[in-house]
């Protein structure tokens, strides 16, 4: 099943795809004696019983009921989860470029603030510096997942959706830092001893407003057999800069949601972002190149059987605000 966050006549609701180009307002057609699922995280946490509510709704709906989708304002499926977990490097096109590296993911947090939907403007800030697209695999949790075995880890997910992680390397290279740390002597640990570290943190370079892009559809589960083995392809500004597949990912879906969950525990709703996928296109464009301050947009997302996610871009000149006090 595929279901969307979308607005309609001014009020925030839930839907299901009615073939490909209608939804239905579950809100609407649920039984009078349920209590009806406010947010798409409440819909999640009632698991195969409202996904059963939400098929029988579809099967009684008469057309003059559906809602055609070119007239909605879509939201990202889940509006505010819990936290996005972004898993940084896991495309192995890009080991080569690894000076030194993990023997297993890394990931960031991003902020539910950052999320905007299928079709919405992205308004992208000209002191942000230079900018680009990250097409990505997102799944979404189902189920409580805390110390998960690899082999059981796919039992918690709910379904998948597109992702666009997008990233300021403009952002990143300012908030370097390039410092010693310290740390306790392994042969004293009543002495400190320095290591020279390189440091970025994520706050502002992956976690601007509008740097996440999720949907257009939740889709569940049930209705995709690999999610290890999805194609890919990015577009900005009407040119392909991206053709790849999940398949090149260095850590599958299920050990990517094993791994995270021994450090946090994963709730229904909660978002895995599972990495870029970032080979060139055939002519050797890359997502490098798409640089939002330059290209403009729009940018356009399609993952196999998860569907398009299409954004215009929208570049505003302007200074940072005078946040010092003096």
């Amino acid at each position: 099943m595929k279901l969307a966050s979308f607005v309609h006549d001014g009020k925030q609701r839930i839907g299901a795809a009615a073939g490909e180009t209608f939804l239905l307002d579950l809100q609407l057609h649920w039984p009078a004696d349920r209590r009806v699922p406010l947010s798409m995280i409440e819909f999640i946490e009632l698991g195969e019983e409202g996904l059963q509510l939400a098929a029988n709704a579809l099967s009684r709906a008469r057309n003059t009921e559906l809602i055609p989708v070119d007239v909605v304002d879509w939201l990202p499926p889940v509006v505010r989860p819990g936290k996005i977990c972004g898993v940084a490097m896991n495309n192995s096109a890009s080991n080569a470029r690894k000076i030194a590296a993990p023997d297993h993911p890394a990931f960031f947090i991003k902020p539910s603030s950052c999320l905007a939907g299928h079709r919405q403007p992205l308004a992208m800030r000209s002191y942000y510096g230079s900018m680009h697209p990250e097409p990505e695999l997102a799944v979404i949790i189902g189920r409580t997942a805390r110390d998960v075995d690899a082999t059981d880890a796919l039992a918690h997910v709910y379904g998948y959706s597109i992702f666009n992680d997008i990233t300021g390397n403009h952002m990143r290279s300012e908030d370097m830092f390039h410092y010693y740390a310290l740390y306790g002597a392994k042969d004293d640990p009543d002495k400190l001893e320095r290591r020279e570290q390189h440091l970025s943190y994520a706050g502002r370079y992956k976690g601007a407003d509008n740097f996440g892009v999720l949907g257009p559809w939740l889709v569940t589960a049930d209705e995709i057999g690999n999610p290890d083995d999805l194609g890919v392809c990015c577009s900005v500004a009407g040119e392909i800069v991206a053709e790849d597949s999940t398949r090149y990912y260095n850590y599958k879906v299920a050990e990517l949601i094993s791994f995270i969950s021994q450090f946090h525990t994963l709730n229904a709703g909660d978002i895995i972002s599972c990495g870029t996928a970032f080979k060139p296109s055939e002519q050797r464009k890359s997502i490098h190149h798409a640089n939002f301050l330059i290209t403009g947009g729009p940018v356009e997302i399609t993952i196999e059987n998860l569907g398009t996610q299409h954004n215009p871009v929208i570049v505003e000149t302007r200074e940072i605000g005078q946040w010092k006090l003096s």
